[in-house]
């Protein structure tokens, strides 16, 4: 493989992380309601998450999805239940973060972490991008 498809490889990977969407909406929630602490268990959690797509990747999940479009679909119906389920929670929710931080109400560092590994494993640009990239690395 030349170094120019490593080189945009990478290229890729920086912009898919410097671009806003749930995962940074779900890191500044629980960053401004649960402090520094929250903020970065949740970045972790969804660190985590998106190595496991990085390790099953190199297992042969994109493969898998090639070969089974029902298991990509499985998958992609559980990632728009969980944002269904995330949205439905904060319109129920009454007042919102600025009104939990104000009534002194404490923050769940397990929610945190719950919610950051499910942002990145049941988001759908996951394993688009893996299967993406495990393919332009088998060119």
């Amino acid at each position: 493989m030349s170094f120019s498809i490593w080189l945009s490889l990478a290229l890729v990977c920086m912009l898919g992380a410097m671009s806003p969407g749930p995962s940074l909406v779900v890191m500044a929630k629980h960053s401004l309601s649960g402090g520094r602490l929250h903020g970065i268990a949740a970045a972790w959690s969804h660190a985590l998450g998106v190595g496991v797509y990085a390790v099953v990747s190199l297992l042969g999940l994109a493969v898998l999805l090639e070969e089974s479009p029902m298991v990509f679909r499985i998958i992609s119906y559980a990632g728009a239940c969980y944002l269904a389920w995330l949205g439905i929670k904060s319109l129920r929710s009454s007042g919102g973060i600025a009104a939990n931080i104000e009534a002194g109400e404490p923050s769940n560092i397990v929610d945190a972490i719950r919610d950051g590994a499910m942002i990145s494993i049941l988001n759908l640009n996951s394993p688009y991008f893996f299967l993406l990239s495990s393919a332009s690395l088998s060119l």
